[in-house]
């Protein structure tokens, strides 16, 4: 064995991504759906490994530069991500789930802060602690930013690799809770408030016309269909295509064929006797009113008009608030039908009394006329490119390290975003911006998950390998008990909070609420986890507002953990 790790020691680019591999591996494993994801098996398999190595009498090192490269990136993407969905938050609807992202991020704060001063713990407990108890990895960096930027004074003897290491271990003890706890209580905190969660997801579906997403595997049935009937009631005859969309609003004829000739869709043609007629629109629809044009026919010619789909981008201030019920009277929707509608990068269930947003990204298939009609009326179409402008990207990164250069004194030093900081802010400037100006910044979601994904999970796996051959040192059965404890009150806690505000303070539907909760702590999982519980997406529509919100706070939150509990 000594001879592997002398191998690993000498090719350090091996032993990277040998921890990276391992640790996507062991992340993918999962009892009954839960595991450790691949960013806390990085830093259990980077640990694990350099701790086994010292046993030996080698120590693994890997590149301090790297480490902060692929951090500094991952903190770019993370603002990139929230940017749109962070400006949103702070006004409408939107700002009663920002002010629940604010509670949770900042008690959490607050209790690992007083834990690790009432415990007397080591330098580096806080930083590692809020990191694991709010399963924010991402802290993990602005936790280290604070020592090697020298505003956390570390007592004589303790070295910043000590800290540091303490910041891994304090993770690794803290993490498991913080991931399986959140999810135990979004999924059961309303049996335990006495609220009946699956009735108020009905009645918010049936309210605001909402369809379930989940369940989404692979089955016989289609959502939408496209069907051709020969026109033989009567009662249709000599009415224009528009007319017949007032009085059967829930309809799209796309198509009509007469004596073999395709006429289209105008809103202003009348239908004859013996017209084939395209109609589109939901499947349940389709069945609901048999005979109200005639008998379904195969015909290919009628059917076989070309669609197109595109992802539409909501920027015009002029729809933001309004429902999609109130498009129905527009020509074009008679022609296209929407599919998917995402809302901070979350897809969420929506329906005719559902609101837009700005930078919500809807999903609509109809001819290629409506669809740019509709593109044009709401914003823009945003097709797919998956061409990133580095230009931009180059940009944005030189912005965001001048911005982390600005500090200001306090606590009797000098304090500032940091490099780390100024990155996320930038990356929220930019992503604001592209998303306004629209000529230029395109970094595709493939792209983003690359700086998001592999810049995370690199930086974990060096903090671990580099932080392992100390923690044998550190580590006693008392010190872990504390920091567990510490974790689980911090975990524990805010939740319980966030939820009683917005029950009994904001009147939030308690399904939504479900979402809401998750979100503030900035982990999908639970909210997963909560949709199930109750067989509804309505959870979903609570998610994505919080998740920004806290996914920043408790970021930065990380380097006010070790300031304020030194």
């Amino acid at each position: 064995m000594q001879g592997f790790f002398t191998f690993l020691q000498q090719n350090p680019y091996l032993l990277l991504f040998f921890v990276v591999g391992l640790a996507v591996w062991i992340g993918r494993a999962n009892i009954k759906g839960y595991g450790l994801g691949m960013v806390a098996g990085a830093i259990v398999v980077g640990a694990a490994l350099s701790v086994t190595a010292s046993l030996y009498g080698v120590k693994l090192e890997l590149n301090n530069f790297a480490k902060s490269l692929f951090y500094y990136l991952f903190m770019y993407g993370v603002g990139l991500r929230v940017g749109p969905s962070f400006v949103n938050s702070l006004r409408g609807d939107g700002l009663k789930f920002c002010i629940l992202a604010v509670v949770s991020s900042v008690l959490g704060l607050a209790l690992v802060v007083l834990g690790a001063k009432l415990f007397a713990l080591p330098p580096g407990a806080a930083g590692g602690m809020l990191a694991g108890s709010q399963t924010m990895s991402a802290a993990i960096g602005s936790a280290e930013q604070a020592i090697t930027s020298g505003v956390v004074k570390l007592p004589a003897g303790v070295k910043p690799e000590d800290a540091t290491g303490m910041i891994a271990l304090s993770y690794g003890i803290t993490y498991i809770w913080g991931t399986v706890g959140i999810i135990l209580i979004c999924k059961y905190l309303p049996r335990w408030w006495g609220v009946d969660a699956k009735a108020a997801a009905k009645q918010y579906e049936t309210e605001f016309g909402v369809r379930d997403l989940e369940g989404g595997g692979l089955t016989g049935f289609r959502q939408f269909g496209l069907r051709a009937y020969r026109l033989e009631n009567q009662a249709q005859v000599g009415m224009s295509i528009a007319k017949f969309r007032v009085s059967n609003p829930e309809y799209r004829i796309v198509n009509v064929s007469r004596g073999g000739e395709q006429l289209g869709a105008d809103p202003d043609l009348v239908l004859k006797k013996g017209d084939i007629v395209a109609l589109g629109g939901a499947t349940g629809h389709l069945t609901e009113k048999m005979g109200l044009i005639g008998p379904e026919v195969a015909d290919a010619k009628t059917l076989g008009i070309p669609l197109d789909q595109a992802e539409i981008l909501v920027t015009n201030k002029a729809v933001v608030g309004r429902t999609f019920e109130s498009f129905r009277s527009e020509a074009m929707a008679g022609q296209l039908q929407v599919t998917k509608v995402e809302r901070g990068g979350v897809p969420i269930p929506a329906g005719l009394k559902t609101e837009l947003q700005r930078m919500d990204i809807v999903s609509v298939v109809g001819l290629k006329s409506a669809v740019n009609e509709l593109a044009e009326m709401w914003g823009r179409v945003a097709r797919t490119n998956t061409a990133t402008d580095l230009l931009t990207l180059a940009a944005g990164l030189i912005l965001g390290l001048l911005i982390g250069m600005i500090s200001f004194p306090a606590f009797g030093a000098s304090i500032g975003l940091g490099n780390a900081g100024g990155l996320l802010l930038s990356g929220v400037i930019v992503s604001s911006v592209v998303s306004r100006l629209r000529f230029f910044g395109n970094t595709p979601n493939a792209a983003r998950n690359v700086l998001e994904d592999l810049g995370l999970v690199v930086f974990v796996a060096i903090v671990g390998v580099n932080a392992g051959a100390g923690l044998l040192a550190q580590l006693t059965g008392a010190l872990a008990l504390k920091i567990f404890l510490v974790g689980f009150i911090a975990c524990t806690i805010p939740p319980f909070i966030v939820w009683a505000i917005g029950y009994h303070v904001f009147k939030i539907n308690p399904a939504v609420l479900m979402g809401g909760v998750a979100g503030a702590r900035s982990h999908s999982g639970p909210c997963r986890e909560a949709a199930v519980e109750i067989q509804s997406s309505v959870p979903w529509i609570g998610f994505p507002v919080a998740y920004a919100v806290s996914g920043i706070l408790l970021t930065v939150f990380g380097y006010f953990a070790m300031l304020l509990a030194q």
